[in-house]
């Protein structure tokens, strides 16, 4: 058995439809030890520190 559609879709029905999958830029918020940009909720890549506590040990050669 095949899909057997009802109706017929137009070309704007479609393209409505796939109008709102889009991407969305990333949520980002200030660290707030060395207030660089960052992910909510992860570690800091640039201090290492999570919740007031350092998590990662973070070479200062960078």
């Amino acid at each position: 058995m095949s899909i057997c559609p009802k109706n017929k879709n137009s070309k704007a029905h479609r393209d409505a439809r796939r109008a709102n999958w889009k991407m969305s830029a990333p949520a980002l918020v200030k660290c707030p030890n060395c207030g660089a940009l960052m992910v909510p909720h992860r570690v800091c890549r640039n201090c290492g520190t999570y919740n007031k506590k350092e998590i990662i040990k973070v070479d200062a050669a960078d």
